[in-house]
């Protein structure tokens, strides 16, 4: 009994931690966006996107430290899934996510891209070694030249016009203290959530693949429902872009070129999956140039038959 109780308490402060960083983490972000200048969309596929990352980071480089990489490669997949089909979904039922023209030429395709290099590198020879990583790494310096560059170019054309800003100590004290906070409040919720499920006999696989796969994209679902909720709708967007190719290229760049990690069929399956939800969404958006409620909850759908056919597979 004593045991079930810690494991919700653990479940409780983890969420309270993830909701409250969450809301500091967007509003430090956002006050540093008007700072600088630079459109939301470029906070949030930077800043705000290795800040949620950071679970997938510390799993994925731990695992390669210790020769342990096994799993690296379905982790990623299975976050990026979870925050295209899940973060987007979830975030749209809340408000229509406003999808920009250039988002949809530039940032969503080149994630696709970076989906599509990982395929090509894995299953040349069902394995990502040390100069599969380093071109991974080399992709990754560049989609930030180019992320930095667009932030230049959007400041110089920005206008001088008025606004409140929050000091520069307290962006800080937000952006930092809500990471800490997100952090810790998803391996809360991961840990706590594993022991629950330990304790209704369900087995360490589907635990993996379910609550560890989705517990470490929890940062990214609650940053991007609290940004969405804010109104600040282009940096839910750019968090899930931003995260996905932060996974891909930067999280399994450093893995790879610390260990290599072996390649399997089923994550070349996976990552065709990922390609094909990414060109749905990507539909989705042209079409009104935003996603909808109703688009929102086929994602769900689609990812709660995505998550069947991974349990039964």
């Amino acid at each position: 009994m004593g045991a079930i109780l810690w494991s919700v308490v653990l479940l409780v402060v983890g969420f309270v931690l993830l909701i409250k960083g969450a809301d500091f983490f967007v509003e430090g972000s956002s006050a540093v966006a008007k700072m600088l200048k630079v459109p939301s969309i470029i906070i949030g596929l930077t800043i705000v996107a290795m800040g949620t990352s950071l679970p997938e980071c510390a799993v994925s480089v731990t695992a390669s430290l210790t020769g342990n990489n096994a799993l690296a490669v379905s982790n990623a997949v299975g976050s990026n899934i979870f925050n295209l089909m899940v973060v987007c979904g979830f975030s749209a039922l809340f408000t229509p996510l406003l999808v920009d023209k250039s988002t949809l030429k530039k940032e969503f395709p080149f994630s696709v891209v970076c989906a599509l290099a990982l395929l090509a590198l894995g299953a040349a020879g069902m394995v990502l070694g040390h100069l599969d990583g380093v071109i991974l790494l080399v992709m990754f310096a560049g989609f930030m030249i180019w992320m930095v560059r667009s932030a230049l170019k959007a400041r110089a054309a920005a206008s001088d016009e008025e606004y409140e800003a929050l000091p520069v100590w307290k962006c800080v004290v937000f952006i930092l203290g809500g990471i800490i906070a997100i952090k810790f409040g998803g391996d809360f919720v991961v840990e706590g959530a594993s022991s629950v499920a330990k304790m209704f006999g369900l087995s360490e696989n589907l635990i993996g693949l379910t609550i560890v796969a989705c517990g470490t994209s929890l940062p990214e679902l609650v940053t991007s429902v609290v940004a969405a909720r804010k109104n600040e709708l282009d940096m839910a967007l750019g968090n899930v872009i931003g995260s996905n190719v932060f996974n891909f290229l930067f999280v399994l760049g450093i893995a790879a070129s610390i260990s290599p990690i072996t390649f399997i069929m089923e994550n070349v399956i996976d990552i065709a999956i990922l390609v094909a939800m990414s060109l749905l969404v990507w539909v989705f958006g042209w079409t009104k140039q935003k996603i909808e409620k109703k688009e929102g909850i086929i994602m769900l759908l689609i990812y709660v038959v995505y998550l069947v056919y991974i349990c039964i597979r």
